[in-house]
């Protein structure tokens, strides 16, 4: 069973496990207007981090106040297996790799 308003876990990509945590909630900046959560990614014994930025919800947008975060381990799932895809190198050394995904995290 899924709990989806946990703020941070651990799930199992290909045999690995990956440690991931709610890093931002959606919020409002002055200079770039909306932003969407961000989710920080690492896989255990390794070094360089992974963040995904989904999109703002489209209710934020449309002015209706925020509903609970939805994250499940099925969309942490998608999102780690999109960054591999698009190049995150987890056992390399370096700053962060963001990638942004849509709100499935793919």
């Amino acid at each position: 069973m899924s709990n989806t308003h946990r703020l941070s876990g651990t799930v199992t990509v290909d045999g690995l496990p990956y440690d991931w945590e709610l890093r931002r909630e959606p919020q409002w900046s002055e200079t770039t207007g909306w932003q969407g959560m961000a989710v920080a990614l690492l896989q255990q014994d390794t070094q360089r981090a992974a963040l995904l930025e989904f999109p703002t919800p489209k209710r934020l947008l449309k002015g209706l106040q925020r509903g609970r975060l939805q994250i499940s381990d099925a969309i942490v799932m998608r999102g780690i297996r999109a960054a591999l895809l698009a190049g995150w190198e987890p056992a390399s050394r370096g700053k962060p790799m963001v990638f942004v995904v849509d709100a499935d995290g793919n």
